[in-house]
């Protein structure tokens, strides 16, 4: 009986190798199959990958420099410029002998503790004084911190008073931190100072900073006819995997890639989406550095009391006494009675009708450009504009393009998202535009409005891939001026969020920072106007979120009108 399987196994053997002679002799044949049949079979095929998508995902080597400077060289003045602004937003990192072994040696909020520091005229303070509070870190068996690097935010605040300011923190880089306030109102104020991420955990943010650029990926539907195929992009795709499309602006020589699909070409991309977070980035002993209720977010309490009472301005033959400041505080505004006053040259204007809004946007036209903060400001004049009629342009939920248009009071609003990277739904490719090229093409004016937001969706990426998309823009936006000295730019910095140990992988207000500051940085100096949201975010009461609730927006289009609409002046002879 084994004779004959041996016998029926050679018969089999000599079969295949026949078959296998006859298709190679025959491929012309088989090229020239039936397409819907060939189609069926691939898309089967393309079905049963799409359950392991994660298997053709690239493998990212830990070199911080394969991703951030790809794309065109920068001149000698660029590259000076990214090594100042790299300098500027420099951490605090761990020494290498204090790396902890255990979450005990870590900093912890609920061991730590912040006092408010006397004036030199004792405990008495005044509007216009500055008010400042020591932080000591402790870590979670109680023993005081020797080195800085933890994120931590200040605000004083009056909940009586619907008053509130950011503070700025400094970091003294042995355990210690001082918070300092500006005094801007009479009456009780109090401190609150919030530990964001222990300095071990910014460490770890960091690392996947520059060496996991990969951890939110992207993917491009490729389509002919019935053919389909997906494939993974980025900004940066490692090029010795497999053969790449390379979709790098021509203008602006921003780099875009995606696999190159294996039936199809470069030129049948249909469209553009996110493709998903990657998991598994940090080990099980940093993932107790991101614990909500323990150490992301959470509130540190005083020594003793944490509140004061702030008396009225001191008389001005005292305030030559007054010693200077060993810090001085210059928000960009705070809020009282629940409304935004900011400061810094700008009135605000309460604009609370819908009259006054269409006034103000008479013969305007608005170009919203940037990511869904942005877009959160255009669905705002739609909700309260009844007057601004929205063009059905068939775009896609919550991506856009939008359009609307108020033709009695002649008012026309756009919005168009920023280019990749943008972790939207599907976007179709020829909706792709790049804020710098669609900058270049307006005409500008003194009835024309340009605000921009562009942040959220850089978080992932080294911080020079964002100086990069920020100098395009910065360089559209001269020459826009050049030729339309009278455009109003107003721009919309970062805000916090909400956060838990997820999101902090992704899009931690660490991040938020660092960008921010680079942003402030750039566009310093030129005619732009600030709509400073994160301080905005900061002062308020209500817990952060990535979209701010309705009344922080409403005082955000109130700045944003009171830019474009300003207090007229009485001019008396």
């Amino acid at each position: 009986m084994c004779r004959n399987l041996s016998k029926y196994a050679l018969i089999f053997l000599i079969l295949a190798l026949s078959g296998l002679i006859f298709l190679l002799r025959n491929i012309h044949t088989v090229e020239s199959w039936n397409c819907h049949t060939f189609s069926a079979l691939y898309q089967l095929q393309s079905r049963i990958q799409s359950s392991f998508v994660h298997i053709n995902l690239p493998t990212f080597y830990n070199n911080r420099t394969f991703c951030a400077h790809l794309g065109q060289k920068p001149s000698p003045e660029d590259e000076l410029e990214e090594r100042f602004l790299l300098d500027s937003i420099t951490w605090p990192t761990p020494p290498p002998h204090a790396a902890p072994n255990a979450l005990r040696q870590t900093s912890d909020p609920v061991h730590s503790l912040f006092a408010i520091l006397p004036t030199k005229e004792g405990r008495e303070w005044h509007v216009g004084d500055q008010l400042e509070a020591l932080i000591q870190m402790h870590d979670f068996q109680g023993r005081p911190k020797r080195y800085g690097g933890d994120f931590l935010l200040a605000r004083l605040h009056s909940p009586e008073l619907g008053a509130g300011v950011a503070g700025k923190v400094l970091d003294h880089r042995n355990g210690f931190y001082s918070a300092v306030f500006p005094l801007l109102w009479v009456g009780p104020a109090q401190v609150e100072i919030t530990l964001v991420h222990p300095s071990e955990a910014v460490s770890v943010l960091r690392r996947l900073r520059e060496e996991r650029p990969d951890r939110v990926f992207f993917k491009s539907l490729f389509r002919l006819g019935v053919i389909s195929e997906t494939t993974v992009c980025n900004m940066c795709l490692p090029p010795d995997q497999q053969p790449l499309c390379n979709y790098t602006d021509l203008y602006t020589g921003e780099p875009w890639y995606c696999y190159k699909p294996k039936m199809l070409s470069c030129d049948t991309r249909i469209n553009h989406a996110k493709g998903g977070y990657l998991k598994h980035l940090i080990t099980n002993k940093e993932a107790l550095l991101f614990q909500s209720g323990v150490n992301i977010k959470i509130e540190i309490h005083a020594s003793g009391t944490d509140r004061i009472n702030v008396l009225p301005p001191r008389k001005e033959v005292e305030s030559s006494s007054i010693k200077e400041e060993p810090i001085k505080v210059t928000p960009s505004g705070y809020y009282y009675a629940n409304s935004w006053r900011a400061l810094g040259g700008v009135t605000m204007r309460q604009f609370n009708e819908t009259s006054a809004i269409t006034q103000c946007l008479r013969n305007k036209v608005i170009n919203m450009y940037g990511d869904s903060t942005v877009r959160q400001w255009f669905e705002y004049f739609i909700a309260f504009l009844p007057e601004l009629k929205e063009f059905n342009l068939h775009s896609p939920k919550n991506v856009g393009p939008f359009m609307a248009v108020d033709t009695t009071h002649n008012i026309l609003l756009k919005y168009r998202c920023h280019g990749p990277p943008i972790r939207f739904s599907t976007v179709m490719s020829s909706e792709l535009r790049y804020i710098s090229n669609e900058l270049n093409g307006l005409t500008g004016g003194p009835n024309s409005v340009v605000v921009l937001s562009i942040w959220a969706h850089f978080s992932t990426f080294p911080v020079e891939i964002y100086i990069r998309r920020l100098r395009h823009i910065r360089q559209a936006l001269l020459r826009l001026l050049e030729r339309a000295p009278g455009t109003l730019i107003v721009i919309r910095s970062a805000n916090l969020q909400a956060l838990d140990q997820e999101v902090s992988l992704y899009n931690s207000d660490w991040y938020s920072l660092q960008l921010d500051e680079v942003l402030r940085a750039m566009f310093k100096g030129m005619n732009v106007l600030l709509v400073d949201a994160w301080e905005m975010t900061v002062a308020h009461p209500l817990p952060h979120a990535l979209h701010p609730p309705p009344v922080i927006v409403k005082n955000m289009i109130d700045l944003l009108l009171s830019y474009v609409c300003p207090e007229k002046k009485n001019t008396q002879q």
